[in-house]
This record gives C-alpha cells, sequence and structure tokens, in this order.
C-alpha cells in the first residue's frame, strides 16, 4: 500500500468517524427531549393519581362520618364530624393562603385561561358565600344561648363550627374569585392534591348539610337526634331569639348547599388545567343588544311575573297552616303554572332546535378542554332534576295517578323530563357553534387609469358610470348582499328570541325551589310511597342540582345568544 493509498484510507476512517459523532450529536438532544418528555407526562400522571387518592379517602372517611352521626345505635355523634369538618377547614385554608402568596411571588407561575372561571360562577359563588356567612352567624346566635346549660366540649364545637366555618367559607370566596383562571404552571403535583383537598372538604361538608337538611325535613328527624341534641332540649335559652335563629339558618340551608357545589366545581376545574397551558385563539369579541328582539323577553317576563306571583300564593298558604283544601289548591295552582313554563320552554327549544338545523355555520373546531368540562357540568348538574322527575313518575304510575293533583304531577314530571332533554341538546349544539359574521359589501372601485386620452373623455366617461352603472354589478353588490343579510338577519333574530325566552323561563324555574318551595313534601304521595327518609334524601340530593343546572342554563344561554 503506497503512502498516498493509507492517506486516502486514513482520511476516509475520520470522515465516518466524525460522521458518526454527528450523528450522535444530533440524536443526543432528540433523546434528551423525548426523556424530559416523559418524565414530565409521568410526574403529572403521578400527581393526579396521589390527588385523586386524597380525594377519595377524605369522601371515604366523610360518609363514614356523615353516616354514623346520623344513626342511633352508632357511638359517633354530630361532634365528632364537626371536629373533622374544622380540620378540613383548616387545612384547606392554610393551603390556600400558601398557593395564594408563594404564587404571587413567582414569575409566570400561572397562565390564565379566558374561559374558566365565567363570570356568572364567581358571582353565584359570591352570593350564596355571602349567604351562607350569614346563616353562620344565625347558627352562632342561636348555640350561644346554650352555653350555659353544658359546660362540655360538645355546645363549645357547636359554636366553634361556624365560626370555623366563616373563616373558610371568606378565604376560599377570595382564592377561588382570584384564582378560577389559574393554569398553574409551578409546583403542580402539591398544586393538584391542594384543589383535590378543597373539593372533598366541600363535597363532605355538602353531604353534611344535605344530611342535616333531610333530618330537618322528615318527621323521624326528633328521634335521630335526640342523643345529638339532649343538651339542646333539656335546657331552655338564654334569650328569646333562640327558634328565631333557628328557623332562619334552616331556610338558608339550601344557599349553603349551592355554595358548596359552586365551589367543587371550580376547584375541579382549577385541577384539570393545572400545568396545561392555554391556547392563545382568535376571541370573538360580541356585544349584548336587545335590538329587533321583542316577543321572546316580554313573553319571558310575563312567565316570570306570573310565576312570582304564584310562588308567592304559595308560600303563603304553605306557611299559614291552612285548611287542607286551600293547601291542595296552592299546590295545583304551583302544579300548573309549572307545566305552563316547561310546555312552553319546549316548544320555544324545538324552534330553537329548527333553526339550528338550516343554520349553516360550522362548528368550533378548537380543542377546548373547559368548554367541555363545561358541558359535562350542565349534563352532570341536569341529573340531580332527571332524578326526582323519574322518581316522582314511578311514584305516580304505580299508585293509579288518582286524583286531579296527582295527575297534575306526573303530568309535570313527564314534560320536565322533554324540557330537559330539549334543552341541553339546544344549548350544548349552541355553544359548539361559530358566531355570526357579517357579510362584507361588494365594493366597485373606479378605476383613474381608464381613459387618460383627454379630459373630455375622462369626463365622458365619469357620467357615464355614474348614471348608467351595470345592471349585473349592482345586483350582485347590492341586491344580493341585502337578500344574504335578511337570511341571516331572521335566523339570528329567531334564535336571540328563543334565548331570551329561554333564559328568562330558566330563571323562574331557579327562582321557585331556590326560595323554599317544596311541592314535593307538600304533596305527600311521593313520601308515604317511599317513605319519608328515603323521600327526603332524594329530593335534597337532586334539588340543589337542579338549583345549580337553571343557573348554569342561564350563563349558557345568554351565551349562545352572544354568539347569535
Amino acid at each position: 500500500m503506497t503512502a498516498q493509498d493509507r492517506e486516502l484510507e486514513e482520511a476516509h476512517l475520520s470522515n465516518n468517524i466524525n460522521a458518526a459523532d454527528s450523528a450522535m450529536g444530533v440524536s443526543e438532544p432528540e433523546m434528551d427531549a423525548s426523556s424530559t418528555e416523559g418524565a414530565r407526562d409521568r410526574g403529572r400522571n403521578w400527581g393526579w393519581m396521589l390527588s385523586a387518592i386524597i380525594c377519595l379517602n377524605i369522601l371515604i372517611l366523610g360518609c363514614a362520618f356523615v353516616s354514623g352521626s346520623t344513626s342511633s345505635s352508632v357511638n359517633i355523634d354530630i361532634t365528632d364530624l364537626q371536629i373533622f369538618i374544622v380540620f378540613l377547614f383548616l387545612l384547606t385554608s392554610v393551603w390556600m393562603v400558601y398557593f395564594t402568596i408563594y404564587n404571587s411571588k413567582t414569575e409566570n407561575a400561572v397562565f390564565k385561561d379566558r374561559h374558566a372561571g365565567p363570570i356568572w360562577l364567581r358571582a353565584g359563588l359570591l352570593l350564596f358565600g355571602v349567604l351562607s356567612v350569614i346563616m353562620d352567624v344565625f347558627k352562632i346566635a342561636s348555640y350561644a344561648g346554650y352555653l350555659h346549660c353544658d359546660p362540655g366540649v360538645s355546645i363549645k364545637v357547636k359554636v366553634a363550627f361556624p365560626v370555623v366555618q366563616i373563616v373558610f367559607i371568606l378565604v376560599q370566596t377570595y382564592f377561588l374569585w382570584i384564582h378560577s383562571r389559574d393554569c398553574v404552571q409551578v409546583q403542580k403535583n402539591l398544586s393538584r392534591c391542594g384543589l383535590m383537598l378543597t373539593l372533598s372538604t366541600n363535597l363532605v361538608l355538602w353531604m353534611t348539610e344535605v344530611t342535616e337538611e333531610s333530618l330537618h325535613q322528615t318527621l323521624v328527624s326528633q328521634s335521630l337526634m335526640n342523643k345529638q341534641r339532649d343538651t339542646v332540649i333539656s335546657c331552655e335559652c338564654s334569650h328569646s331569639s333562640c327558634s328565631i335563629f333557628k328557623d332562619a339558618y334552616y331556610y338558608l340551608y339550601p344557599f349553603n348547599i349551592e355554595y358548596c357545589l359552586f365551589a367543587s366545581a371550580m376547584a375541579f376545574v382549577m385541577w384539570k388545567n393545572v400545568g396545561r397551558v392555554a391556547s392563545e385563539s382568535n376571541h370573538h369579541h360580541v356585544r349584548f343588544s336587545l335590538k329587533q328582539v321583542f316577543i321572546g323577553p316580554i313573553l319571558g317576563l310575563l312567565l316570570v311575573v306570573a310565576g312570582i306571583a304564584t310562588f308567592i300564593e304559595y308560600e303563603i298558604e304553605m306557611k299559614a297552616k291552612s285548611d287542607e283544601e286551600s293547601r291542595d289548591t296552592a299546590v295545583m295552582i304551583h302544579f300548573v303554572i309549572n307545566i305552563v313554563i316547561v310546555t312552553l320552554m319546549s316548544v320555544c327549544t324545538v324552534i330553537g332546535s329548527a333553526i339550528f338545523r338550516v343554520d349553516h355555520r360550522e362548528h368550533i373546531s378548537e380543542k377546548n378542554p373547559t368548554r367541555s368540562l363545561d358541558v359535562g357540568l350542565l349534563v352532570g348538574a341536569s341529573l340531580g332534576q332527571f332524578i326526582i322527575s323519574y322518581f316522582s313518575i314511578v311514584a305516580m304510575v304505580a299508585t293509579g295517578a288518582k286524583g286531579h293533583l296527582n295527575r297534575l304531577n306526573l303530568t309535570w314530571g313527564i314534560l320536565m323530563v322533554i324540557q330537559l332533554g330539549l334543552q341541553n341538546f339546544f344549548i350544548i349544539e349552541g355553544l359548539h357553534r361559530e358566531p355570526f359574521h357579517e357579510v362584507e359589501a361588494d365594493t366597485v372601485v373606479e378605476n383613474q387609469y381608464v381613459v387618460e386620452s383627454s379630459k373630455d373623455g375622462r369626463k365622458l366617461e365619469k357620467v357615464d358610470l355614474d348614471n348608467n352603472p351595470r345592471p349585473d354589478v349592482e345586483a350582485r353588490g347590492h341586491g344580493g348582499r341585502a337578500e344574504h343579510k335578511h337570511k341571516l338577519l331572521w335566523k339570528r333574530r329567531v334564535l336571540r328570541e328563543v334565548c331570551a325566552f329561554l333564559l328568562l323561563g330558566n330563571v323562574i324555574l331557579w327562582i321557585m325551589p331556590a326560595f323554599g318551595a317544596r311541592p314535593q313534601f307538600d304533596h305527600d304521595t311521593e313520601t308515604q310511597f317511599y317513605q319519608s327518609s328515603m323521600w327526603a334524601v332524594i329530593v335534597n340530593v337532586g334539588l340543589p342540582f337542579g338549583i345549580f343546572y337553571r343557573m348554569h342554563s342561564v350563563a349558557s344561554l345568554f351565551e349562545v345568544y352572544l354568539n347569535s
């Protein structure tokens, strides 16, 4: 082998080595990126699993305390349950304060998701939070009147519990109002566990309040709760307002139940958004306007006024302890107005759904986890009213629906199921449609360079354009656009009329149960069929979800109205 051949072979080997080094240099970053992504996925899955385990354990332990405190044969009383909940209150409050302070001092700790934490949800949380604080104040005033009766721990815990709950509600309401749109990017696993702690604390409190409300509404509540309230029963209050405060805070129980549901929903959305980077997408800014929308708002307002009038009459008759005939008349009127409301809403929903069938707007292609959660909450909340309606239908059919009240109740249950199904379809379809866009007018621009030869020619050409426009250009630029815009306007107007009417219909269907209408207990067929304790649990579990559903529907219909 000559010296030249050896040089060529060495150069060839050197090139192969350099090429291998270059390939390794390219692949190593890719392997590093792949391994980093895999480690990130493992960390995210580990955080989700740990937080879910924490939530599950707290809920099971809470169920054990709640069920034990309602049984006279179990040596667990309401004081043990309240001590457990106070511990959760304090732990959750400490975490929320830490989260707020830490993220405020850390750069790029969170990204904001514009779809999460809508104003209606935060406003509802604030409203029910204020009412819950008032309820706790009434509880403190009521229980404080019995402090002289029992020097032990029991009555002191009863007084301390609403005090700690007030602190928890204030801290949590501020936390969720400020951070409900956060997509946390730091301390992700700790944030997931903290949010699941918040969620489970609110659900345990929700279970406790539902149970307390159910026991209060059943005839056997006093015998079941004697062992928890021996001190209260055997001793007189130190002031004369105890009974007033007690009636007041029991009246406010449903608002505290709603507060727990709102807080749980917002904590769950935050938990799903941990580690997510919100995509930057085009946001359609739409303005609220009632222009050319008359029928829907007017009919809706008439419906609200009629509903409030009959609701007031119903409440007066129920509170007046009047004779059975007057009470049955009030219940009948309440059934009739509800049947009228859900029937008209069902008809309007069918009209709106038919408009969607002839509407050629495209569906939104953007993947939006928050919107998916929003739809899931809407459908999930409607299950509460579905449960009550189906249980009522079964009771009416099984007993033969004898009497006009039973037949009206059966009709109301069937129509309610139909209305819920139709409205869910209409709202989901409307939320997933692109907003309407105005059609741009075709513009004819005069070319200044057409005639440049002489001044007279230019004048002649200009007169010709002004006085003798081409018919096909005018028809295409004005007549065709006006006709197409007219088609858009009638579709938009019908959809807005429907949305406005449905929105107000959901408002009155929210007002009546939220402020105390309970025909499920005032008409006793279901109570006798299912027994009072079981029926009270069914209603007190399903009805808060139904109230939440109506508020959620109002906000969703308002968004569909804006997109139309």
